[in-house]
This record gives C-alpha cells, structure tokens and sequence, in this order.
C-alpha cells in the first residue's frame, strides 16, 4: 500500500506540472483555477486516506470491530463536509 506522503506528492506533482504549463503560457485564470482544484483535491486524498486508516487493521490493535470502524467513519464524516 501507498504511504500518505507517497500519494500526496504524487498528487502535487501532476498538479504542479499542469501548473507550470499554464504559467509558461501566461493563463492566469488556468493558474487560478488549479490552485482551487489541488486544495480542493488534497482535502479530499486527505479523508480517504484517513478512511483508508480506519479500515486498515493494525498490528497492535486486532479488536477493532467491523461495527467500530463504521462508526469512526461516521464520526469521520460528520466532521469533514465536502462539497
């Protein structure tokens, strides 16, 4: 499986490669627009790799529950609302 790091600096690479493409050809309103969109994308990598964690099982803790996950999913989702 990905690290964290490893998916978010894949993430930034491609966002960052579209970016300096716009910057060369002088499109502002491009450069605006993948700003919004990497933010908007990081935040979004971001939940699913902290769902991904929930689900993952971990070496130490081996009595977390099906039912347990779904809840701090839940709980998860209430706190991060996303467009």
């Amino acid at each position: 499986m990905r690290s964290r790091e490893r998916v978010l600096q894949s993430l930034e690479n491609v966002f960052r490669e579209a970016f300096s493409a716009a910057e060369k050809d002088g499109d502002a309103g491009r450069m605006a627009d993948l700003d919004m969109e990497y933010q908007r994308d990081q935040l979004r990598l971001e939940v699913l790799l902290d769902i991904r964690e929930l689900l993952t099982p971990e070496a130490e803790d081996t009595t977390t529950s099906l039912l347990e996950k779904a809840q701090n999913i839940r709980k998860l989702t209430r706190l991060t609302k996303l467009p």
